[in-house]
């Protein structure tokens, strides 16, 4: 059974956090834990209060996992705090966790900033280096770089800039860019690549970069090659938007098991089609 750790906050309303990836962990055949980092209070309008875990918690957390069912792969989200940066560094390089997801969580849907600089220069400085993966938007680029990104060219260089800064690999999502469709920017260390896919209008892509960075951890999980493993996580998110839930009164959630009720829906016209074939075969008999 493949071993996926979510490292991140935890959120009320169900759409993002360690709720999201714990449903698309479920979705994708691999067993799900959790170390939470923060609780808050949240729904599909916004973050009304946060309150962070103790980073020795934190850490404690990570060790109970680690020590006794075993980490396949890991992902980072929402690390506030400088301190609880520094815990999960610790803990990623004892435990020797060689496939870390990190997901940058540093800019609200709104633009506000939701770390401190003191926590930004300790995931630029400790976290960045030992990733094996970073999945920036465009806006969390900006702020690992302090610099503007409008083109696509601007992410092709902001790729190679991160992975300048100690990670392995870099995905920067395309999503805030406008235009016809939704260009990701995947860069290897050595190769620039780009995956397409087409512009969804919808206002609810509640929790998308927590679904799309654990379901890369998922699909890295269970021995999956990195770049089908972009590919199939790209694909799971795309279909988690377009069948985007209307609840709440701003952002809506994605929908975790869009992927499957697409699946149902084609296996359901096969077999239909079958059947209708197996009693044209028994009325000629």
């Amino acid at each position: 059974m493949p071993r996926a750790l979510t490292i991140a906050g935890s959120d009320s309303g169900g759409g993002a956090g360690i709720q999201a990836d714990l449903k698309t962990f479920q979705m994708l055949g691999v067993f799900g834990m959790s170390a939470l980092t923060a609780v808050t209070a949240q729904n599909t309008m916004g973050v009304q209060g946060i309150h962070d875990l103790p980073p020795d918690f934190v850490r404690q957390q990570i060790d109970s996992v680690a020590s006794d069912i075993g980490i396949d792969a890991a992902k980072t989200g929402m690390l506030s705090q400088p301190e609880i940066i520094e815990a999960v560094v610790a803990a990623m390089k004892e435990h020797h966790i060689e496939k870390l997801v990190v997901d940058p969580v540093m800019v609200a849907k709104g633009g506000a900033r939701l770390l401190v600089p003191a926590a930004e220069r300790v995931l630029r400085e400790q976290l960045l280096p030992i990733a094996y993966v970073v999945t920036p938007n465009i806006p969390e680029a900006e702020a690992l770089l302090l610099r503007r990104i409008e083109t696509v060219d601007d992410m092709r260089d902001a790729a190679k800039r991160i992975c300048d800064m100690g990670a392995q690999r870099v995905i920067i999502k395309g999503g805030h860019l406008p235009g016809g469709s939704s260009i990701d920017i995947l860069y290897d260390g050595t190769n620039v690549d780009e995956l397409h896919a087409d512009r969804i209008d919808t206002k609810n892509t509640h929790g998308t970069g927590c679904t799309f960075s654990s379901a890369l951890t998922a699909w890295l999980a269970r021995g999956v090659e990195f770049t089908m493993a972009v590919g199939r996580a790209k694909q799971f998110i795309t279909a988690a938007i377009a069948g985007g839930i209307s609840l709440g009164h701003g952002h809506g959630p994605t929908n975790h098991w869009a992927l499957m009720e697409q699946q149902d829906t084609v296996t359901k016209q096969i077999w239909g089609h079958m059947d209708g074939e197996l009693h044209e075969v028994n009325g000629n008999q």
